[in-house]
């Protein structure tokens, strides 16, 4: 808005005049023309939104109104454009100087001046005379004062820059006054140091990529053409496969294991068992071994050119060996015989203390039992060594403990450890004209020879199934008195336990659950018939089974006794006597198992 006071401009929103302070805001002033271009207030598109009781509210589309004042905005901004152009193309007609276009320095030493107006046109503006050289202490940079333009002719477009400058040019009475420090010069070094600097960086990680890139395609042609040793099976057993890169159709020839292999598809493949190499060895006890092949590749002629020697690490496993009785390495006993058991690979060499019993072992499933003679002097150690094919020795150490007594008291070395007899005679020694007391029930004692030879006999009675404790006591003066506890499993046979078993089902299951103490007290005996659902112990097996018709509930759990190893997912019928309770479900001891 122009004052009307001092002529001074001033935006249209200052209540008064920069200059004078006159007041701008004149009510009888006809609005500007531009205001009457805008549509504020003119109506854009409406949402009309409708609930579900019919009231229908209007709503205006705010981005409908935003794009029409962008779109207006842009024509106004493309037609104030051309004003300013038009008015740039007047002011170069009365010969004053363009004061909208923008005037910059331009890096060519005849160019003075670079002017810009729009982005098709480019006014450049030479200096009349020759440029000061550094030589003459001038500089290229000058300070113009009391310029005159003039138009000689036409805007020069930047894309048709010429030898000769003179779209403006300078007159005789321009004066230039007061050199000016040039800041781009600095700028320009600074800015090629950093691009040399940048270029120099790219050059060497491309060079080291380079490197590192060759480096590996090298390292892949030379792995590509050297042999690769992989671990494999063969026969079941641990084994390695060697491929020996070659040209298809050539032999080549294995001077350890004495055969030829062909080359296919650009590898001969050599398998060899990790027994191999150690089959004719006696006393190897190392857990690994490095092998070597020595391959040959055959010539037409028929010699054979060596190669390079293949070799590689293989392992040798150990015996396996399970101990299954007694449950820990160390336990304390307190008869003189004990039995234990084994589990090893069948065909497995067993030596126990020395004495081969290898013999025992089952050819089936490999488990073996020893019967060792325990002293009452405290530590009694069995060393167990096994050999098995393909696998290198291993060793175990099982200690028995027996306290050491002062008055001998031990049971007959052929005393059974299970029985299915509810009676059965126990023989026993002990010192001559020593007391003996039995603390478990038992029947019909005979001590004719216990003052004479120390010998003497009774019948143990058992009344329940399963583990049953045998107590014996001796005494003899003044001594320590010793006794004697032994452990013998119980159970009828089949045709005397499997009569007395009690049906499993829904008025069965239910009875059971209400009196489960008083069934177990008494071990009555029960059939569960159904699929093993999933175990909650492997050893000893204990797995639940679900005895309902549907198979889909009762779940009971068993406690495998029997000579029959459980699945998961296999349906069979278990008798079994009750022990105590699992988990809100009975719990029984499986004696018998039958598919």
């Amino acid at each position: 808005m122009k004052c009307p006071e001092c002529g001074q401009w001033n935006r249209a929103s200052l209540p008064r005049c920069q200059k004078c302070g006159c007041p701008q805001d004149d009510a009888s002033a006809p609005l500007p023309s531009w205001k009457t271009t805008l549509r504020d207030d003119a109506a854009g598109k409406e949402y009309i939104r409708v609930d579900e009781d019919g009231d229908a509210t209007r709503a205006p589309d705010d981005r409908d109104r935003l794009a029409t004042e962008m779109a207006e905005l842009k024509k106004r901004k493309q037609a104030g454009a051309r004003h300013q152009r038009q008015l740039r193309k007047e002011s170069a007609e009365r010969g004053a100087a363009p004061s909208a276009m923008t005037i910059r320095t331009h890096a060519t030493s005849d160019t003075f001046w670079n002017v810009e107006d729009d982005p098709k046109a480019t006014v450049r503006l030479r200096r009349d005379g020759k440029p000061d050289s550094p030589a003459d202490g001038g500089t290229q940079t000058h300070r113009v004062v009391n310029t005159q333009w003039q138009d000689t002719r036409s805007y020069d477009p930047l894309w048709e820059e010429t030898e000769v400058y003179g779209s403006w040019q300078m007159p005789q009475n321009t004066q230039l006054t007061g050199k000016l420090p040039s800041r781009s010069r600095g700028l320009r070094r600074m800015v090629r140091f950093l691009v040399i600097v940048l270029m120099a960086g790219v050059v060497g990680l491309c060079g080291f990529f380079g490197y590192e890139f060759f480096k590996a395609r090298a390292g892949e042609r030379k792995t590509q053409n050297q042999p690769t040793v992989t671990a494999s099976i063969k026969d079941d057993m641990a084994a390695h496969t060697i491929l020996i890169p070659g040209t298809d159709g050539t032999q080549i020839y294995i001077r350890e294991l004495h055969a030829s292999y062909i080359v296919t598809s650009g590898f001969a493949t050599v398998e060899v068992a990790d027994h191999t190499w150690y089959d004719d060895l006696i006393d190897y006890v190392s857990e690994t071994m490095t092998v070597t092949l020595t391959p040959f590749v055959k010539t037409s002629s028929g010699q054979q050119r060596p190669m390079d020697p293949i070799s590689y690490d293989i392992t040798i496993p150990l015996s396996p060996i399970e101990l299954l009785s007694p449950d820990a390495l160390r336990t304390e006993v307190s008869t003189a015989m004990y039995s234990m058991q084994f589990n090893v690979r069948p065909g497995s060499t067993v030596t126990i203390n020395g004495e081969d019993v290898s013999d025992t072992v089952n050819s089936e499933d490999g488990g073996f039992s020893y019967n060792a003679t325990v002293q009452p002097s405290g530590d009694n150690v069995f060393d167990i060594r096994v050999r098995s094919q393909y696998c290198r020795e291993n060793q175990m150490t099982v200690v028995l403990y027996r306290e050491p007594q002062e008055i001998p008291l031990d049971l007959s070395a052929d005393t059974y450890t299970s029985t299915t007899k509810k009676a059965i005679q126990i023989r026993a020694t002990t010192i001559p004209g020593a007391d003996i007391e039995v603390l478990t029930p038992h029947s019909d004692l005979n001590t004719t020879n216990l003052n004479t030879t120390g010998e003497f006999y009774f019948y143990a009675l058992f009344d329940h199934y399963g583990d049953n404790t045998i107590s014996i006591v001796a005494t003899y003066g003044d001594k320590k008195p010793s006794q004697v506890d032994y452990v013998m499993y119980y159970v009828p046979d089949p045709t005397e336990y499997t009569p007395k078993a009690w049906a499993l089902d829904a008025a069965g299951y239910a009875e059971l659950l209400s009196n489960i103490t008083v069934r177990a007290e008494r071990t009555q005996v029960y059939v569960a018939i159904g699929t093993i659902q999933y175990f909650v112990s492997e050893k000893p097996q204990m797995a639940v089974m679900n005895t309902s018709e549907d198979g889909l509930s009762q779940p009971v759990l068993l406690e495998n006794f029997s000579k029959t190893k459980w699945e998961v997912g296999q349906r069979y019928r278990i008798y079994g006597d009750v022990y105590s309770s699992y988990n809100g479900m009975p719990w029984l001891a499986a004696r018998y198992t039958y598919k």
